[in-house]
């Protein structure tokens, strides 16, 4: 019989996620590896941005993605209520654009960047880009996930900065 605590293997711990093991589930999901992106908009204070690795494509046609922002951050707001915004893949050189954003968002003197024709903040020379208008808010749980439908896409060659376990590296190609 498998129990909470063990299973067959023995190697893995099995639980019911709940606010006494959030750290627990939050370990399990930072086995995932994700992408990392800036997203930014425009808010009532100007610019913003916030680092983000809850991000995917939704559809190819209409061209369709989405990214979910914590409840709990400040820029919660303001991203919500933007009708336009840009999500930036981060290359795997580009760990310090990653820095400028995160607690707190205000990083943009420590780069280069500029408004778009919707007027929202592009960050020149990311792995990709995606310049979106809102199409649709869904509420889940904690985050609100936005969906945004592509205005326009950009990309080039090279390897994506990588998150996994609280920690940023590189993707290893295989022989």
């Amino acid at each position: 019989m498998i129990t909470a605590e063990t299973s067959a293997s023995g190697s893995e711990h099995v639980f019911v996620p709940d606010a006494d093991n959030a750290r627990a589930l939050r370990n399990a999901l930072g086995t995932f590896t994700t992408g990392v992106t800036v997203v930014t908009a425009v808010g009532p204070g100007g610019p913003l941005g916030m680092t983000v690795n809850s991000f995917a494509s939704v559809s190819l046609d209409p061209p369709l993605v989405l990214w979910s922002p914590a409840k709990s951050s400040a820029r919660h707001g303001p991203f919500t209520a933007a009708e336009h915004f840009v999500i930036h893949v981060l290359s795997a050189d580009q760990d310090d654009i990653s820095a400028c954003f995160t607690r707190g968002g205000h990083g943009f003197e420590a780069i280069d960047w500029h408004y778009n024709v919707e007027g929202v903040p592009v960050i020149p020379g990311t792995l990709s880009r995606f310049e979106c208008q809102r199409q649709t808010l869904h509420d889940a749980g904690d985050h609100t996930i936005i969906i945004g439908r592509v205005l326009r896409a950009a990309q080039r060659d090279g390897d994506p900065l990588c998150f996994s376990r609280g920690r940023f590296g590189r993707f290893a190609h295989m022989a």
